[in-house]
């Protein structure tokens, strides 16, 4: 008998028999408020009807077109597409399959395209599972670890994580910036730096918002250097922070931005977007792959974009995060050391009363809602973050229901 890896944990006892916008219905008969998402990929919600009608018409007429091999429609049409959603300056994109292959290929591109070895990413990032991506990857030790070595040219500056520093948002930015400084002084000369690669909010480090002015500071640093600044948008893109990009609430323009998760509503889909001058400069041969850019996968996408602007999604998570993120705030007990976010990803950080994380609580609180039926999920170095990540389509009474379900969680342990 075959079985699925040991190490494959489930995070909730659900078996899935279908699902529909913010909620999933069990084999068990339940019906569960998903404030997971698919960890953020279901953007549109459940079985959206227009993205289901697209996936159904495209796989009638192509599953698969190789797009090294042939174009097809979709892939041609979403790329026309994403100029009204992407940085204008962004006007080149490449294709892939997952958020770790995005980055990795953004990882090639700035190499190539500066003939510069070194990275800089921050303390609490996540980027992905595979070598390089998981050579970035500061957010916990479970995603590196046993598979040393890890890449080399990879440093880590520290993020403006001000509840951990036990400080002020202006003081952690300027902290996080002047150590940004010792590292040039110290570890890699900025004529040896490429990028920078960051998150606008935190994902797996604990939904941590960055700053305006340390991502000003980024900027400033980038041009006065020659660096590029990559922007990880996989988590935080497409409509999720309640602007199309997370970075869009921070004034700052990247050079170069990666995708994935919620552009297609659950089908494979990622890719990183620069300028045509600067994706010129990858090497040839250095872009590619077998399934990128696959023709459903595209036809999701662009019914996901749909659904997206005439639903008025985008609108629609500033609102419901600020409603999300007002009412955890508002139950938040002794247990709770922190409550924050950006649209609708929302991080509760459990703390004991010294103030060290409290990994046993969090998981309690995870595990006593996935039971009164409420899907989520933790993140964080000590997983002691219990996060929210409902889909975009998430309705006022539905973030109301979250949160009675989230107060009953808190009262029980």
């Amino acid at each position: 008998m075959t079985t699925l890896s040991p190490r494959l944990l489930q995070a909730t006892p659900v078996v899935v028999d279908h699902a529909r916008g913010s909620y999933v219905h069990g084999t068990d008969g339940r019906r569960y408020l998903d404030f997971t998402a698919g960890i953020g990929v279901v953007s549109t919600g459940h079985c959206h009807p227009r993205v289901v009608a697209a996936a159904q018409e495209q796989v009638a007429s192509l599953i698969h077109g190789q797009y090294t091999t042939v174009m097809h429609r979709p892939l041609l049409e979403l790329t026309e597409r994403l100029a009204g959603v992407l940085p204008p300056a962004l006007d080149s994109v490449f294709f892939a399959n997952s958020g770790s292959e995005a980055v990795e290929a953004a990882l090639r591109l700035v190499r190539q395209a500066t003939g510069r070895p070194n990275v800089v990413v921050f303390h609490g990032g996540f980027h992905g599972r595979t070598v390089a991506a998981a050579s970035m990857t500061t957010s916990g030790t479970r995603f590196s670890a046993g598979f040393s070595p890890l890449m080399a040219g990879v440093h880590v500056a520290p993020f403006p994580t001000a509840y951990r520093y036990g400080c002020t948002e202006d003081e952690a930015t300027a902290f996080a910036l002047r150590e940004l400084d010792y590292l040039f002084a110290t570890m890699t000369s900025p004529q040896e730096t490429a990028a920078f690669i960051v998150e606008p909010v935190l994902g797996e480090g604990g939904y941590i918002p960055g700053t305006a002015e340390f991502f000003a500071g980024l900027r400033e640093r980038a041009d006065r250097y020659g660096i590029l600044l990559v922007m990880d948008e996989i988590q935080t893109g497409f409509g999720r922070t309640g602007r199309w990009f997370g970075h869009q609430h921070f004034g700052v323009e990247p050079d170069v931005v990666t995708i994935a998760k919620g552009i297609a509503s659950g089908f494979p889909l990622s890719g990183i977007a620069a300028s045509h001058e600067l994706m010129s400069r990858a090497w040839p041969g250095s872009q590619g792959g077998t399934y990128g850019g696959n023709a459903v996968a595209c036809a999701a996408a662009l019914a996901t974009l749909d659904v997206i602007e005439e639903e008025g999604l985008v609108a629609n998570a500033a609102d419901r995060g600020r409603q999300l993120l007002d009412g955890a705030r508002r139950l938040a007990t002794d247990a709770v050391g922190d409550v924050r976010g950006l649209g609708l990803m929302v991080g509760s950080e459990f703390t004991g009363q010294d103030g060290e994380p409290d990994t046993a609580r969090a998981q309690a609180a995870q595990q006593e809602a996935a039971r009164r039926g409420l899907l989520m999920l933790t993140c964080g170095a000590h997983m002691n973050v219990v996060r929210m990540i409902p889909p975009l389509v998430v309705t006022e009474e539905e973030i109301d229901e979250g949160l009675a379900i989230w107060s009953d969680v808190l009262t029980a342990v």
